[in-house]
């Protein structure tokens, strides 16, 4: 018997592919795009997911999301420089 969170994050996983695939072909992020990748994928996910991604992801600037996903916070300067030799 497998966990429903692995189930659950299996369909996570696809739809935010397929939404990043769309994302990257330019073409808007819709269920029906969605579902037609996941088809193409032969994978399944409950009905609902691929109109929830659409209702998230209809006015969210993906491109500005990525960014802020991979951004490393503004941490401190790197430490200082060895002492120079003496005479």
């Amino acid at each position: 018997v497998q966990p429903i969170m692995g189930v659950v994050d299996d369909t996570t996983l696809a739809c935010t592919y397929a939404a990043l695939i769309l994302h990257d072909s330019e073409a808007k992020i819709e269920a029906a795009a969605i579902e037609k990748i996941l088809a193409a994928a032969k994978v399944t996910v409950p009905g609902f997911y691929p109109c929830m991604y659409e209702k998230a992801l209809a006015n969210a600037d993906v491109k500005e999301m990525l960014k802020s996903a991979i951004t490393v916070g503004g941490g401190g300067g790197g430490g200082g420089g060895g002492g120079g030799g003496g005479a």
